[in-house]
């Protein structure tokens, strides 16, 4: 008998939410998780295939869809495999006790007596003459997982070299895996024509001249919203094209100067999220920094898009929503209809890495569908929807101050958060949170976000308590409103936090005449936190010895993401001569239990990359209250001929349990290549992006 099984269990006790048989026989793995290109499939398919005993070939996965998995929440916050995969884990284990239990009646023996492994039962070493396909139509679905969850212990469990090959990999290649390529006889096409902002008023607009317009079936209006349905996805994005030269906007709010300048500047009230006291009153030298981050899109290379059906007063929908289920309510808080009436089936789409626009697209195919039952909607942005439409990573400014006092060590540290909110996901905070329904004849404006508390990871405030030793700390958080969309893009507040905290403990290293990883050491008694950090120094030693050349330089940087997940420690060499070039990055990660060596390298390595890119090139312009990019010629980002050579180290502990590691590279990479800048020139660049322009501002 388990103990109380918390998190997703509780939300489906039986094995009946995560299992089922299919019509062929198969045996059917549910999970509230969805694919968003980290390669969750495969690795939830192999916990629950190695807990099971039972080839991952012979299962299949399906993934999130609310007319039949479990809600496990948003896919979000590196914690697909920390809770989702450990809720397949325990469900699979009762699983296979339960299937043993059945043999063991059959075979008239101990349960004790009999395995489970690939795919066969065993008695005392030999494979028994009972079908695992036989035993599954036998059990009962309806028993409870906690009755019967007994994991197996790491050692009894598949070895790394067991491992699964990514089974969406092929698709994703040569095959039409997105939402994007479905294709049914009779589909049509829609195309939102968006307003410039969510509080935008459409004062006059020809719908019977839009209409003429070649292939277009028909035209919607509600209020702001004007949907365009057509025979191509051709003539859908054309017509779209023609609208927004017809349409004639007002604009109810006005737009602040500078959205940095206001963010840096707000005097909203700041709420103190942590306080820790030393038992001695800080003495010592003061330093402080400044750093700050723009406003980010989420760069996406393929647009938002969703499938709708709507019948019978019902409506299905098909999207690359992070949430399905939490989707599922904003529709129905919308359009004031019943959640019962609404699935919302999980489609894969291309990448995401936060709140996208595939809730916003999945809303206009449901409004379009709705105005024409029985026929399906295809939606796809155009690459001006994404960029002007989707929800951005908010602008902040970190500030902080600390004391080292005269042992060499900080003694204090203060850091003042301001930010644009983190958190204003479908549904959450009391509102649906749709772009669309903010100007529908019945607009349900967003509610004001309250951002992610710190109990849950937080928002603004991610990472921004040091994961130091240090006495004394302070955190306080300032949200400021202003009119621009924002919401949750990877690794929220730690990106700007961390590069905060980060370059600040290189400057004081310098300044002392310390070693900068020796400093953070010193800082460190977490045996993990230290073991990552000196695996670096250990691979970096000999670079970081060579003696130096003009333009190249070295930084390193540490922290573990969210205080509570994986540890990553990160060197970076950069080359800078016209531009800033990031030449070879080295990281050390630990995440405790290793499910997938492939897929955790691949999750690690893209938020180097990533984060590379957000360092060097990426910035959201706007005028006035509208963002200004239609195109990547006004959002860059970098390119293949940029991305510098990754190395990866990756610590597997079977024994401590698994901590995710989508976004444990992040923030690291970023006060890497900061530190690495300064040391090439030293000048210090806080405000990102690191520009040939920022360098030169810096230092003047």
């Amino acid at each position: 008998m388990q103990a109380k099984i918390s998190g997703p269990i509780a939300s489906g006790p039986q094995l009946s939410d995560w299992f089922y048989i299919a019509a062929d026989g198969r045996l059917i793995v549910k999970t509230g998780r969805v694919e968003l290109g980290q390669g969750n499939q495969t690795a939830l398919l192999k916990m629950a295939a190695d807990e099971l005993g039972i080839p991952a070939t012979d299962l299949t996965l399906e993934m999130a869809r609310t007319d039949r998995t479990v809600n496990e929440g948003f896919t979000a916050g590196s914690m697909s495999i920390s809770e989702g995969g450990l809720a397949l884990r325990y469900a699979a284990s009762a699983l296979r006790s339960v299937l043993l239990a059945q043999a063991a009646m059959r075979l008239e023996t101990a349960v004790d007596q009999l395995d489970l492994r690939s795919g066969k039962i065993k008695f005392k070493g030999k494979i028994a003459d009972i079908r695992v396909s036989d035993l599954l139509k036998q059990i009962s679905f309806i028993s409870k997982i906690q009755d019967y969850a007994a994991p197996r212990p790491s050692k009894k469990r598949p070895s790394d070299a067991d491992q699964v090959t990514r089974v969406d990999l092929k698709n994703r290649i040569v095959g039409s895996p997105f939402v994007h390529d479905l294709q049914e006889d009779g589909m049509l096409y829609g195309a939102p024509v968006h307003p410039p902002s969510m509080t935008s008023v459409l004062e006059d607009f020809d719908i019977d001249m839009l209409k003429e317009r070649p292939g277009v079936v028909e035209v919607i209006r509600d209020g702001s919203f004007v949907g365009i349905v057509a025979c191509s996805p051709f003539e859908a994005a054309e017509a779209a094209k023609f609208a927004h030269r017809l349409a004639r906007w007002s604009e109810t709010v006005l737009s602040p100067n500078d959205p940095m300048e206001s963010i840096a500047g707000s005097d909203a009230d700041a709420t103190t999220v942590f306080s820790q006291a030393g038992s001695n009153t800080p003495e010592g030298t003061v330093y402080q920094t400044e750093v700050s981050r723009p406003f980010l899109m989420h760069g996406s290379i393929g647009p938002s898009s969703a499938m709708a059906l709507w019948q019978d007063s019902a409506v299905q929908v098909w999207t690359h929503s992070q949430g399905v289920f939490q989707l599922r309510k904003a529709i129905s808080m919308a359009l004031a209809t019943e959640e019962a009436k609404i699935t919302v089936i999980h489609h894969p789409g291309a990448g995401c890495y936060g709140h996208n626009g595939a809730d916003d697209a999945a809303f206009d195919a449901v409004l379009m569908a709705r105005a024409l039952p029985g026929k399906l909607i295809k939606v796809v942005w155009s690459r001006q929807d994404e960029f002007r439409a989707a929800p951005m990573g908010p602008g902040m400014v970190t500030r902080i101050e600390a004391i080292l006092g005269k042992d060499g060590r900080i003694t204090q540290m203060s850091i003042d958060v301001n930010s644009a909110p983190h958190a204003n996901r479908p549904s959450v905070n009391g509102t649906p949170n749709l772009r669309a329904a903010a100007y529908l004849a019945k607009p349900i404006s967003s509610a004001p976000s309250t951002d992610l508390p710190l109990s849950r990871g937080g928002g603004a405030e991610r990472n921004a308590v040091p994961g130091y030793d240090i006495p004394n700390i302070q955190v306080q958080k300032r949200l400021v409103f202003l009119p621009y969309r924002t919401s949750s893009l990877r690794a929220l507040g730690a990106f700007t936090n961390i590069f905060a905290i980060e370059t600040l403990m290189d400057d004081i290293a310098v300044d002392c005449g310390q070693d900068p990883i020796a400093f953070r050491l010193a800082h460190l008694s977490d045996p993990r936190a230290r073991a990552v950090i000196k695996k670096v120094a250990a691979a970096s030693k000999i670079s970081r010895e060579l003696k130096k050349m003009d333009g190249v330089g070295w930084g390193f940087s540490y922290a573990r993401y969210k205080n509570t997940s994986g540890y990553c420690a990160i060197y970076a060499q950069v080359n800078l001569q016209d531009t800033v070039r990031v030449t070879n990055v080295y990281a050390a990660v630990d995440i405790g239990e290793v499910i997938s060596q492939d897929g955790a390298r691949n999750q690690i390595e893209g938020g180097i990359v990533q984060a590379t890119s957000w360092t060097l090139k990426e910035s959201v312009l706007f005028s006035g209250i509208n963002v200004q990019a239609e195109t990547w010629l006004d959002y860059p980002i970098l390119r293949f001929s940029e991305v510098p050579r990754v190395f990866i180290d990756v610590i597997d502990r079977p024994d401590l349990p698994p901590l995710g590691c989508g976004e444990v590279s992040q923030a690291p990479t970023v006060a890497a290549i900061g530190n690495a800048v300064r040391d090439a020139l030293g000048v210090r660049v806080r405000k990102l992006p690191i520009t040939r322009q920022s360098i030169i501002d810096a230092a003047l």
